[in-house]
């Protein structure tokens, strides 16, 4: 069984005639556009977060090694050799 809640929407005027448009360009519904955004947005937030990127780590041949972003503590070590600028 569908169970279908009504509810108002306060869109800006541009926004709800972009909308209008799309739908109407498709063949679709405001209603079922809107619905498919508002999922998207929903699934987007809802991605599990795997663990970070890896940064990548570089340095010039024969000169000082650059910092390895991703281990903090080199970062504030290096931050703090430099001195205040």
């Amino acid at each position: 069984m569908l169970v279908c809640m009504r509810t108002t929407l306060n869109l800006p005027d541009a926004l709800a005639e972009a909308v209008k448009e799309r739908a109407a360009a498709e063949g679709r519904t405001f209603t079922s556009l809107v619905e498919e955004g508002l999922r998207a947005v929903l699934a987007i937030s809802e991605a599990p977060e795997g663990p970070a990127p890896r940064l990548p780590v570089s340095g010039r041949p024969g000169g000082r090694m650059l910092v390895d972003l991703s281990d903090r503590d080199a970062l504030w070590d290096a931050l703090d050799a430099d001195g205040i600028r």
